[in-house]
């Protein structure tokens, strides 16, 4: 379905995420607390690679997805703290993993773990991450939260393989990237927001909207990520120009640049996807200027958040729902 491009909330101020941080900051210090009580172990190494990813910033959307859905939808106790830790561990988790698969050594602008402590001991402590999130979701003794936690981590994992599997490949389709971000990335988010019906108990149709909310907002974040990639300076990033290129990663810039250009120009393209590396990037980011690539990225992007936006329609007016929605307007319109 394709929406007009409309503003997502009536004008006026930027949205400002430490105001909507600060709807939910005694949530997220519970959520901080229980982090830090979470991730002590006896083995010395898994604490200091641990507390170095945690200390890493962030912007730490999908623990704040949880505190806001589960206020918006008037959640009764605390396990929406438990559910913000957990659903933190596994993206902490798969951050890990990503690295080493990368071969990155750069994040947010710091050394990546693997850089630090290598491959070998990213992947262990990462398995832990996963491990203890799961033990943590046994203490909330809900089979829903179960099912739904169990199925995004499958999910991600699938949407890690498919990634691979399109690496260096310059045939990889618009909607196999698509696939691709809303398993790997677009699902935790959606399973967050939906968690916070979930534990307060909401209506089906309440749960389902939250779903759909935190799916296409998902969705939304990661083609940003993607536009900034090509667009963003290192230190507005904390990475390097260029990186998913570097990596052979076919993502929509490219590939909607692929479909628009001179033959001459997607041969450029196709041979840097194959080979990896930043050898050609200033072309690169020639072509994409010139074919709209990144305009028609950040477009695909709207889009997503605005059916974001409408989900939120099921939610009663609240506080929590207008940060939602803000939310979404500062998931297309960041430059980080």
């Amino acid at each position: 379905m394709v929406l007009a491009s409309v503003p997502l909330r009536p004008a006026g101020p930027a949205p400002n995420l430490s105001a909507v941080r600060a709807l939910v900051e005694e949530d997220f210090r519970g959520t901080d607390r229980l982090i830090r009580e979470e991730l002590r172990s006896d083995v010395a190494l898994i604490n200091q690679l641990s507390e170095y990813i945690i200390n890493g910033g962030g912007k730490r959307l999908r623990p704040m997805l949880v505190l806001l859905t589960a206020r918006a939808c008037g959640v009764s106790d605390d396990r929406h703290i438990r559910l913000a830790a957990i659903i933190e561990f596994i993206h902490t988790a798969t951050l890990l993993h990503d690295d080493v698969v990368d071969d990155s050594g750069l994040r947010r602008g710091r050394e990546t773990a693997n850089a630090i402590w290598g491959n070998e001991a990213s992947v262990l402590v990462g398995d832990f991450l996963y491990s203890r999130a799961f033990q943590m979701m046994v203490a909330v003794n809900d089979m829903r939260v179960m099912h739904i936690l169990a199925d995004a981590t499958n999910l991600i994992a699938e949407g890690e393989v498919l990634q691979l599997l399109n690496c260096h490949d310059p045939d990889t389709t618009e909607a196999r990237y698509l696939e691709v971000i809303r398993r790997k990335t677009a699902t935790l988010f959606q399973a967050g927001a939906q968690l916070g019906a979930v534990i307060a108990r909401r209506p089906v149709a309440e749960q389902d909207a939250l779903a759909a909310y935190g799916l296409h907002l998902g969705n939304a974040f990661q083609l940003v990520d993607d536009m900034l990639d090509y667009s963003a300076t290192t230190i507005e990033l904390g990475k390097n120009i260029g990186d998913d290129l570097a990596e052979g990663k076919p993502t929509l810039p490219l590939i909607h640049a692929m479909q628009k250009s001179m033959p001459a120009q997607r041969q450029i393209i196709r041979r840097a996807i194959e080979s990896g590396g930043r050898e050609h990037i200033n072309d690169i980011l020639s072509i994409i200027q010139k074919t709209g690539s990144l305009d028609y990225t950040h477009n695909h992007a709207q889009q997503e958040a605005q059916q974001a936006v409408a989900a939120l329609k099921a939610l009663s007016d609240s506080v929590f729902k207008t940060a939602l929605m803000e939310l979404a307007e500062f998931s297309v319109e960041r430059r980080a």
